[in-house]
């Protein structure tokens, strides 16, 4: 059985759908006023890693991840630019989308825009009017009057008393409460505005997937995720505003997987240790940075560094060298698909299924000169289980002999090529020493030479 962490219940719980063999998930994606960076590039893999899982388990999901495509950022940057803030935001909507096809995390099904949810989002500030628990500041915003809302602060394990007394929050003399929290902004000059029984504005950044959420997939769903920065306040005010607005309890399951670390700390821009998904990817290939992604648990500190991803790259060779030159035959499980969604079933623990895909290749690599038949079931089943973790889906041999190209222009193919074939010459006439300085030049220049029954085999470090 499935069983997801719940920050909700700070526990693992066993994973049952509202509605059997149905699942809805909804995940907080980007503001688009600038590239993605590696920390959107951890949410976007681990959810996918998520979908994936539970559609491979059997569920019919509904995946919606949205795009908050106006906000102060957005406004601030579009003005910096001297931009249409329409030209800003579909210009990053497109750069995430194609950062998205790079690392192979498929698109949600549903991907809906703040812009285009307006009527949505000013519904669910009427009901809360209605319901008591909203209310027009002395600046013209409209706030949602956290006291009135009772449990504010289970999902952060945050209390309201105590944080009024123990933390210090910005003072906003239009609030009743400084932890209230705006629903609708007031229309500045020069900034974009919608009309709304409140006067021309725009919703506050919470009420946004909170209304979002609950038109794509109903009042009450299955799964809420993002990082863990989102925890306070922004998922625990959408709790307050959905269940405020509706009645209804909101999300059953909470995700929230952990921050990325460079170099053992905290990702920042004010550090200077800031990376955008595009960066990276001028550095190391789109398949080794999702393979380094699912090295740790999702709710665990990912540590970025080039040490780690030079480790993955290594892996991944690995998997892809066993799976060098074998028939593939699809169809089979065995032990392996049992132990894989094990690990999977525990929080999707994607460590352990990676450690279950080498036990498949230590074998496979055994079995490649012995038993074709278990050779080629094995590698169909190693491609299969690799296809829930999005990886191990380009051929072997060009994933090999591409090699780390996006580093470094190194040999071309047809090179390497005369090289082996004078290496074979040398070896035919007994010349050992100049067959072994072939193999050694070449592994200078990060070619590695492998010898089989029926030639040679190469590919890059």
């Amino acid at each position: 059985m499935l069983k997801i962490y719940n920050t909700l219940t700070r526990s693992k719980e066993v994973f049952t759908p509202r509605v059997e063999g149905k699942v809805g998930m909804y995940v907080c994606g980007m503001t688009v006023y600038d590239y993605c960076h590696i920390g959107h590039a951890r949410v976007m893999v681990v959810f996918d890693v998520v979908a994936r899982y539970l559609r491979y388990s059997g569920y019919d999901l509904s995946y919606v991840r949205n795009v908050t495509d106006i906000d102060d950022k957005i406004i601030q940057r579009a003005q910096d630019n001297n931009e249409e803030i329409s030209a800003l935001t579909e210009r990053f909507i497109g750069a995430m989308h194609e950062d998205e096809r790079a690392l192979a995390v498929l698109p949600p099904d549903i991907e809906p825009r703040a812009t285009k949810s307006m009527g949505d989002i000013i519904l669910m500030i009427t009901a809360l009017f209605e319901k008591g628990l909203a209310y027009t500041g002395s600046n013209g915003d409209v706030f949602y009057a956290v006291d009135k809302f009772v449990g504010y602060g289970a999902l952060s394990g945050k209390k309201l008393d105590e944080l009024q007394a123990g933390e210090r929050v910005e003072v906003d003399q239009a609030k009743k409460n400084p932890f209230d929290f705006v629903l609708w902004k007031k229309a500045k000059a020069d900034e974009p505005y919608w009309n709304s029984p409140w006067g021309r504005g725009r919703p506050g950044w919470h009420i946004e997937c909170s209304a979002m959420a609950t038109r794509c997939l109903g009042h009450h769903f299955d799964i809420h995720g993002g990082g863990m920065d989102l925890q306070f306040p922004h998922h625990e005010n959408e709790i307050a505003q959905s269940e405020g607005a509706t009645g209804e309890k909101f999300v059953n399951f909470w995700m929230h997987n952990g921050f990325v670390r460079i170099n053992e700390e905290k990702m920042s821009k004010s550090l200077g240790n800031f990376f955008t998904v595009r960066e990276v990817l001028k550095q190391y290939r789109p398949e080794v940075v999702r393979f380094f992604v699912m090295s740790s648990h999702y709710r665990s500190p990912l540590n970025y560094s080039d040490e780690q991803l030079d480790d993955a790259g290594a892996a991944l060779t690995r998997l892809y060298t066993a799976l060098r030159g074998v028939t593939i035959l699809t169809g089979k499980s065995s032990k392996y698909s049992d132990r894989f969604k094990q690990a999977m079933d525990d929080d999707f623990n994607t460590p352990v299924a990676v450690a279950v895909l080498f036990d498949m290749a230590r074998e496979l690599n055994k079995e490649k000169n012995k038993d074709a038949d278990l050779a080629a079931q094995l590698a169909g089943e190693l491609k299969e289980l690799s296809n829930v973790l999005g990886i191990l889906q380009d051929d072997p041999e060009s994933f090999l002999q591409a090699g780390d190209s996006v580093k470094e222009d190194g040999l071309s193919e047809e090179e390497i090529e005369q090289f082996i074939q004078q290496r074979l010459q040398a070896k035919q006439d007994r010349d050992w020493a100049l067959a072994d300085k072939i193999r050694d030049d070449l592994k200078q220049q990060g070619v590695v030479l492998e010898d089989i029954a029926t030639g040679t085999n190469w590919r890059r470090e």
